[in-house]
């Protein structure tokens, strides 16, 4: 593991011309390629921070990057509970969904945070496409635990639907909701979620953007924010529960989508200031990287931008 604290914003603008000359590599190995964006904690709660996370997506997009997000909503979900009178009560660490309490997830996931990304991005121009994992039964669960009601274990994704929508130049902006097989829909965590897509479509990164800088060892210390480990180093922390139970999810997830053959996953912390275009197209980063087992410098692969031109919105 790599821990370098150097490697942090420190107050730098991330518009520097430094900035921006050392992003070009970096361009050019994004250029072309599939990257799922987990998304959700504070960023997607604060309007402005919602606002500068999905414009940086946009930019992502105009520069040839094929973004997927994929998204909770727990706090938003858990308002909505409370106005609706149901108790909100989590097993270890999952919500316990009654079918009374799913249809609040359903209705928050689908209805409320998915349409905020949507427009968020529509503000650039007409780009994103929101859907839920029940639809075109991208997202397929089973019951995880008799105890846990309608939350849901991933037993398999149907990719089609995401490859239809990147094919054509759009953003998907899914809902982590996935369908059973009764037809009834299933609660399910985001993270886990993303791993699933990321391992599923063959993306080139996966992304969890969090409330945190990234790993660290003994939070909040900061010289134990780790800078990059490996994936059997991210295996032994899972094994041995070295870190914080919020961060086994997340770290699950990077090992399923690097197993997989995607090349990295990052954690970054998404209420800082440009921090996904910092982390994907700077020299240093400003998360933790895991590295996969077939991460190699890829060479330049030139989109085809012409269908997306035309939907960005003219503001002149």
């Amino acid at each position: 593991m790599i821990y370098d604290h150097e490697a942090r914003l420190n107050g730098v603008s991330p518009l520097t011309g430094e900035v921006l000359s050392e992003a070009m590599p970096w361009i050019k190995n994004v250029t072309g390629k599939t990257i799922v964006i987990k998304y959700g904690g504070a960023a997607m709660v604060d309007e402005d921070l919602r606002a500068g996370v999905m414009a940086d997506i946009v930019l992502l997009k105009i520069i040839g990057v094929n973004p997927v997000i994929v998204h909770g909503g727990g706090k938003a979900i858990s308002r909505a509970m409370d106005d609706a009178g149901i108790p909100v009560e989590f097993v270890d660490g999952q919500r316990v969904t009654t079918p009374e309490a799913m249809d609040i997830v359903r209705t928050v996931l689908t209805g409320e945070v998915n349409q905020e990304l949507v427009e968020a991005m529509h503000r650039h121009g007409s780009m994103a496409v929101g859907l839920s994992g029940t639809d075109a039964s991208t997202i397929v669960a089973e019951p995880a635990d008799p105890r846990l009601g309608r939350v849901g274990c991933i037993t398999s994704i149907n990719p089609a639907l995401i490859h239809d929508l990147v094919a054509a130049d759009y953003i998907p902006v899914i809902a982590s909701v996935a369908v059973g097989a009764d037809g009834g829909a299933f609660n399910i965590n985001a993270d886990v979620a993303a791993g699933h897509v990321a391992a599923a479509i063959g993306a080139h990164k996966v992304v969890f953007l969090t409330d945190v800088d990234g790993l660290f060892m003994d939070y909040p210390d900061p010289a134990s924010l780790v800078s990059a480990m490996t994936l059997d180093e991210t295996r032994q922390l899972i094994e041995t529960d070295a870190v914080a139970s919020g961060m086994i999810p997340k770290l699950g997830s990077c090992v399923r989508a690097l197993e997989a053959g995607v090349q990295r996953a990052h954690i970054i912390n998404g209420t800082t200031p440009h921090s996904l275009l910092l982390e994907l197209l700077t020299d240093k980063g400003i998360g933790t990287m895991v590295e996969g087992l077939a991460a190699v410098p890829a060479s330049f692969n030139e989109s085809e931008l012409g269908r997306f031109a035309a939907k960005l919105a003219n503001n002149e």
